[in-house]
């Protein structure tokens, strides 16, 4: 039978804390961020990201940080059913840095967690026999209770006729050799840790290391010794990692050279961490080699995704996903450090992201002048707001009813608590960073707009109005241009997906490619948003324009959506029903039409908050059951 996954990796989980600051001292970092690490879970990260089915094997403290590597795994689309949740342990934790070039400081939290307790129990025959190969590592033949877990492995992966991956994985201080504070060292000679090793090596289909990880598994500082060692005992293809000189593999009998292995093109890049790098190199590498592609193939993708590891911060955020790596193998990139190409960056976020419904109808409450006007209108008091909020929260949550492809606008000003109480719903959550109204456009707060945005939780998108028309001054324009490029750059830097919403309406006659154009503009400047959110068009003919420019230069944009500008509903669906017919536009976010009567009669205090909640909830649900109308009409014509 045709195995599910392409590869099941066993071992090591941890989360990875990889200090910020770069070129500091790890005594000195202020700030971290945080990954999935540990060989096998970076593997099967990457495996999966390069278009494999992969699996893992491990254990994982039952708190946040083992929820956090199994819901991580999830979203990768990586199967969990080998994942063991551990009740007495912690997960796994490192702390990592870079110093400069040679120097990574790294410190190993590993006394008694939760994946050094895996069991032969573990180990269950279904799931490993469902792989065409597994991956076991070298930190775990480190003890007797996890030597076992992939000893057992290897037996099942063997009769059921699956291929074995042994990456040598040294680590000197996980097999005790060196204090806490060695982290960073990779290798020390020992002779009881080669004799611990050479037993595995017989099973192996491919046996994948550095120099000095051969040296550990062979036995000898010589290289090609070692190499000749082990190909003493095993029948495996050897897969010698080179670091900038790529690598060289060995299929067969070992010449007299280590240069007349096979090879695969280098990739000469800039050094920024290392840590990760060989990780990235065995994804790349089964990518090729689990497919039956040349060795030189196989090299090829291990080299570009090493390559792609180093020149980058973190260690399984940074392996390249496959349309990354197939770009990067045909158009190379004119940078050196990868981490400032912004075609490869984008390609990166864009196929990294988490996921979302390919629908999406909003509650926009994310309105600050409109309720502050409607306050004063009927004497009430602005923390009124708040509240108001919140009862909008739950009347989206009435429609949506626990449904994929609902969200809500929300800003901070006012929505502080109605944004906790969204978190309690599978909403997308879009937040305003614009001063409402301002043209030309400026942000709420003042200060840096980094540094307030990275205190947003990391679901949330940024929302920005900006009311731009073709026919502004060139001064105007030029000045929102540059806020954009300023927001652009913030939320890709922090990691947040970016909603830009265009007005341009309001200041100038809207023709059939004038928002077409203006895209274009933003585009051409390199502003790549996540979403749009447009105005209703005069015709079928703009938005096909629009979905024309969004298709030629964003493949990977998540959409439009629609807004309203507190239309009335039969205008509103006549508005849907010209947008629907361009696939481009994914649902709406509308706001005043929705909740406009509600809350001037609740300010009043006309009105229960159930009455409130009662009527918005209706008026969103005849807007959803618009949209869901005339989306059916157009996909069936």
């Amino acid at each position: 039978m045709k195995p599910a996954l392409d590869v099941i990796t066993i071992g090591r989980s941890s989360v990875d804390l990889y200090g910020q600051q770069v070129g500091g001292r790890l005594e000195d970092m202020a700030s971290f961020s945080k990954a999935v690490g540990g060989c096998p879970a970076n593997i099967a990260i990457g495996t999966a990201r390069l278009g494999l089915k992969s699996g893992l094997v491990t254990r994982v403290g039952d708190e946040a940080m083992g929820r956090f590597i199994r819901e991580q795994m999830e979203r990768e689309g990586v199967s969990t059913k080998g994942i063991v949740t551990d009740k007495e342990r912690l997960t796994a934790l490192v702390i990592l840095g870079v110093r400069d070039e040679d120097s990574f400081p790294l410190i190993f939290y590993r006394d008694n967690c939760a994946d050094m307790a895996l069991t032969e129990d573990d180990i269950d025959e279904s799931f490993i026999a469902s792989a065409a190969a597994i991956v076991v590592t070298g930190t775990h033949f480190s003890r007797e209770t996890t030597a076992a877990a992939q000893k057992k492995a290897i037996r099942i992966a063997k009769a059921h006729g699956r291929k074995v991956v042994f990456d040598v994985d040294y680590r000197p201080n996980l097999w005790g050799l060196l204090g806490h504070g060695a982290g960073e060292s990779r290798y020390v000679r020992s002779d009881a840790v080669t004799e611990h090793l050479k037993p595995i090596l017989a099973d192996c289909d491919l046996i994948v290391g550095t120099e000095e990880e051969l040296h550990i598994a062979g036995g000898s500082e010589d290289t090609l010794n070692a190499i000749r060692t082990i190909r003493a005992i095993s029948n495996a293809t050897i897969v010698c990692k080179r670091g900038p000189m790529g690598c060289v593999v060995f299929p067969g009998a070992i010449p007299a050279s280590l240069d007349d292995g096979v090879k695969g093109p280098g990739f000469p890049v800039e050094v920024y961490n290392v840590l990760g790098a060989g990780d990235a190199f065995l994804s790349g590498f089964l990518r090729g080699w689990l497919r039956n592609e040349p060795l030189e193939t196989c090299c090829a993708y291990a080299n570009a995704s090493g390559a792609f590891a180093v020149s980058r911060l973190l260690c399984s955020p940074e392996i390249p996903t496959f349309p990354e790596l197939q770009h990067f193998l045909k158009a190379g990139s004119r940078h050196k450090a990868l981490r400032f190409d912004e075609d490869i960056n984008h390609i990166h976020w864009a196929t990294t992201r988490r996921p979302v419904s390919g629908t999406l109808m909003a509650l926009a409450i994310d309105h600050r002048m409109q309720l502050e006007a409607m306050a004063k209108e009927t004497g009430a008091p602005l923390a009124r707001i708040h509240d108001f909020k919140v009862l909008a929260v739950q009347a989206a949550a009435r429609v949506a009813n626990g449904r994929e492809g609902f969200g809500m606008l929300i800003d901070g000003t006012y929505g502080r608590e109605a944004l906790f109480r969204a978190a309690d719903h599978p909403f997308w959550i879009g937040r305003p960073v614009e001063m409402p109204g301002s043209r030309p456009l400026d942000f709420e707060g003042g200060g840096s707009l980094g540094a307030k945005l990275v205190e947003w939780p990391v679901g949330h998108t940024i929302k920005c109005l900006c009311f731009y028309h073709p026919d502004d001054p060139q001064e105007l324009r030029e000045r929102q241009e540059r806020e954009l490029l300023r927001l652009h750059d913030a939320a890709r830097r922090i990691g947040r997906e970016l909603l830009v919403e265009i007005i341009a309406g309001k200041h100038g006659p809207l023709h059939t490619g004038t928002v077409a154009g203006i895209l274009q503009r933003l585009y051409d400047l390199g502003i790549k948003p996540d979403w749009w959110k447009l105005e209703p068009q005069r015709d079928e003919a703009a938005w096909h324009a629009i979905g024309a420019v969004i298709a030629r230069n964003d493949p990977y944009c998540r959409g439009i959506v629609l807004l309203g500008l507190e239309a009335p509903e039969d205008e509103l669906e006549a508005a849907f029903a010209a947008a629907a017919s361009e696939p481009q536009v994914k649902g709406f976010a509308v706001g005043r039409t929705i909740f406009n009567d509600a809350a001037r009669r609740w300010l009043k205090g006309e009105i229960s908050d159930d009455d409130a909640v009662s009527d918005m909830a209706a008026r969103f649900q005849r807007l959803v059951e618009a949209w869901q109308r005339v989306s059916a009409r157009s996909q069936a014509a």
